[in-house]
């Protein structure tokens, strides 16, 4: 007997594999065809001849969003293998009516009508001749089109999707064996689905003024010498396997090597839809503890890293004027392998913000000039945002956040001995998997201090 689904959802079209029984001479193909959302389910039904649960058809098992099969061993009777192929499938329909429940629970917070209301006022504003006479608020109207079309297009992909998981077990119930391979696919779409489902909340606590943004990631070694070094190393790694997994576009522009070891510091740029809202939480100090692969007495180490983060910003966006007094720009050897000016003449910048003492340093162009107007740049954009967390109306009323990485300073502590753990400080949230964690696993940790954040923001609005 054979089947065959095809969706109009293209990540989950794809054909099912087909089952069958011990004796092929007692079946009979026939196919039914049923149409939901505009789309054909060839659906397999058995001759009816049978309708009992033979041992040679195995069932789906979800867990944690998997599939697994259970199949009976030799000698397990059809009752029992009936049995478990049935609490499969109950278990399934479950979690389909859980994540339809949730779906429905978004689209209705959401506001759909509203949205579409403002969708069109947004339409009709971008189709104004007069549109780009100011193209400051130009840009701004497109933007503000673009979000809400993506918005209400991933709204209507959330029901789509479960509708087409509702559809399958629908389907199952009429049908009088379980096909292994329909519940697969429902439970492939049901695990992709819970994913978008939690994206999407968490991008409804981002509301700052840069949340949309990409973000520069800056680490630097802190406390603990060569460990230190290598321990910057191992959370660059960790940074840029997490923007590969988010499919962000990552680059590391500047890295310093360690004498020994590791690095010294790094930037990564990571352009993305709310990278720097997703990272906005990783800045601080992040402590290791470890049997130390330098110490040739294997002795436990502590050592310490500082992450910095500032929002990637258009350069037409910085309208940020800093007093040319204000600043204290010097120019040195960018050091390292690459182009024939690098060791030759001084090409690195670093601008330090005297009033904050705030620093950038770049180095990745191969000009003096490239490399200042980028460093200037990201001074801005780092002053932005230190103004933006204090509330500061000007510039000058700044003071800088700067936190040095060493003891009492941590925001998430990384054990690897003798017991393995990390725990964010902040948020009490922590995992024994520290593999995954240190392999870019990091959107518990996101969720968990964005949730945080939002709470402590509403409560000091309730006090106030």
């Amino acid at each position: 007997m054979e089947g065959m689904v095809q969706s109009s959802v293209p990540q989950y079209s794809k054909p099912f594999h087909s089952l069958t029984r011990r004796n092929p001479t007692v079946v009979t193909s026939v196919r039914i065809t049923a149409i939901h959302s505009g789309r054909r389910l060839r659906i397999p039904q058995q001759s009816s001849s049978s309708h009992s649960f033979l041992p040679s058809i195995s069932s789906p098992k979800v867990e944690g969003g998997t599939v697994s099969f259970a199949t009976p061993e030799v000698g397990v009777s059809n009752t029992e293998t009936r049995e478990w192929a049935m609490q499969d499938f109950y278990t399934l329909r479950k979690d389909v009516e859980t994540v339809f429940e949730r779906v429905e629970e978004i689209r209705a917070a959401a506001g759909l009508k509203q949205l579409q209301h403002d969708l069109a006022a947004l339409e009709a504003a971008a189709a104004d001749s007069s549109l780009w006479d100011n193209r400051a608020k130009a840009q701004e109207t497109l933007q503000a089109l673009t979000d809400y079309k993506d918005k209400l297009k991933l709204l209507h992909d959330f029901k789509t999707q479960a509708d087409d998981a509702e559809t399958i077990i629908k389907l199952t119930e009429e049908m009088d064996s379980i096909d292994s391979g329909l519940l697969q696919e429902a439970a492939g779409i049901i695990k992709e689905l819970n994913k978008a489902l939690d994206r999407y909340e968490l991008t409804q606590l981002l509301s700052g003024p840069y949340d949309k943004e990409a973000a520069v990631v800056t680490i630097t070694a802190g406390a603990g010498g060569t460990d230190a070094q290598d321990w910057a190393d191992m959370l660059l790694r960790m940074y840029v396997r997490w923007g590969e997994k988010q499919r962000y576009k990552t680059k590391v522009v500047e890295k310093s090597m360690g004498e020994e070891a590791g690095i010294k510091s790094a930037t990564i740029e990571i352009e993305g839809r709310y990278a720097y809202g997703y990272l906005s939480g990783e800045k601080g100090t992040h402590r290791i503890v470890r049997q130390s692969p330098f110490n040739s007495k294997g002795l436990r180490q502590t050592s310490f890293s500082g992450v910095e983060i500032m929002p990637l910003l258009p350069e037409d966006s910085l309208d940020v004027e800093i007093p040319e007094e204000d600043l204290d720009i010097s120019f040195t050897r960018a050091g390292g392998k690459g182009g024939q000016n690098v060791n030759k003449v001084e090409t690195a910048v670093r601008i330090t913000h005297i009033p904050t003492g705030v620093a950038v340093r770049c180095t990745e162009e191969r000009s003096q000039l490239a490399n200042k107007i980028k460093a200037l740049s990201r001074l801005k954009a780092k002053l932005l945002v230190i103004a933006e967390e204090q509330r500061a109306s000007e510039i000058k009323q700044i003071r800088g956040d700067a936190v040095k990485a060493e003891w009492g300073q941590q925001i998430r502590n990384y054990v690897f001995h003798p017991y393995k753990l990390v725990k964010d400080v902040r948020t009490g949230y922590e995992t024994s998997d520290i593999t995954s964690v240190m392999d870019g696993d990091l959107d518990p940790f996101i969720k968990s201090y964005l949730k945080h954040k939002y709470s402590l923001a509403a409560n000091t609005s309730v006090v106030s």
